[in-house]
């Protein structure tokens, strides 16, 4: 339903949680009146904003401010810490209304804010009307999900300790930790140590920052990053693709009379890692699903556990582990791999 009473039917055409964003479609013969897209990397802060929203259903509202931070992180558990700060008025129920530059555009779509009594304290966040565009054209291309561009390593802030020893002026970056063998990072020539600083001229301020620039860049176009290596910096072109499917999932349920009868298990690979939210150089089988009530859920065994070894043999496969389960010799010794953690287990 509309503010002024009118009701329409829609429907979802694409939606993600992990960024905190759906696409609706309106079903209706009339044209409704539209904001245009802003380019979110022309706000400064201090420009002035207005919030558009329904503040405790009160009726639909404006407020005003100014833009107080941008590519804020921290501030959702979701993918993407890349938030436009502002202290316009933003209270529950203006969740998804607009933030709108002096132009009339849409800059920003408000999600968050800071607040310990639940009211506006001037610390509110929006999502960027760039990725806004970019998950716009998922959906009118009908993808079923919206994909992020696989990198093929593993980045962590840079500390001022990490900075100083590293050369760098200030705290800044996104610090290569690991490369996937044979992934786009490795292709590019991106080193563990290294620090990626910018995407094709945009400042990274964080991990996260980098994986905003890469998304908003597009899938199926290349990028420009501004590394860092040993005091000296250079130029790598990186290639945004999808996350491969190197492994078929070959997702099994197990049964039988075992301590994994219940669990779902699949073979992991950087796309099946990616819609896990797990880090994509992690391999193996991993713990897709398990049944409530099933042995495995009483043993504790929970989504997302990578099954290392059964008995002392490694585990390369969903093949592998239905093969030792049926060997079945009445006593497990496991290993599984839990947030970074292994976990060794003695079952009957």
């Amino acid at each position: 339903a509309l503010a002024d009473g009118r009701e329409f039917s829609s429907k979802v055409l694409l939606k993600d949680d992990r960024i905190d964003l759906a696409i609706l479609q309106i079903d209706a013969k009339e044209q409704f009146p539209v904001l245009s897209l802003g380019n979110s990397d022309a706000l400064e802060v201090g420009d002035l904003v207005l919030a558009i929203g329904n503040p405790f259903g009160v009726g639909q509202t404006v407020t005003s401010g100014i833009v107080s931070g941008l590519a804020r992180n921290q501030v959702t558990q979701g993918d993407f810490g890349f938030f436009i700060q502002t202290d316009a008025s933003i209270n529950p129920g203006n969740s998804g209304g607009a933030l709108m530059n002096m132009a009339g555009e849409l800059i920003g779509i408000n999600t968050a804010i800071f607040s310990k009594g639940g009211g506006s304290n001037g610390i509110g966040f929006a999502i960027p009307a760039n990725l806004v565009r970019v998950f716009i054209a998922a959906a009118e291309r009908g993808d079923a999900s919206f994909q992020r561009p696989y990198i093929g390593a593993t980045f962590d802030p840079v500390t001022s300790d990490v900075a100083e020893a590293l050369g760098l002026h200030r705290a800044r970056g996104a610090l290569v930790v690991s490369v996937v063998k044979g992934g786009p990072a490795e292709k590019a020539g991106i080193e563990p140590g290294q620090v990626v600083t910018a995407v094709n001229g945009f400042e990274v301020e964080h991990p996260d920052a980098l994986g905003y620039r890469l998304t908003t860049a597009g899938i199926g176009k290349s990028a420009e990053l501004t590394v860092m290596d040993k005091g000296k910096e250079k130029k790598v072109t990186i290639a945004l693709d999808t996350a491969p499917e190197t492994a078929p999932r070959d997702e099994r349920l197990l049964e039988g009379r075992n301590p994994f009868a219940g669990a779902t298990v699949a073979n992991l690979s950087p796309k099946l890692a990616d819609e896990l939210r797990m880090p994509s150089q992690v391999i193996g089988v991993v713990i897709t699903d398990v049944k409530r009530g099933s042995p495995a859920y009483r043993v504790g065994f929970q989504p997302k556990d990578v099954i290392l070894s059964l008995n002392g043999a490694d585990i390369g496969s969903t093949a592998a582990v239905e093969r030792a389960l049926d060997d079945n010799p009445g006593f497990w010794r496991v290993e599984i791999l839990r947030d970074g953690q292994r976990i060794r287990q003695f079952l009957r």
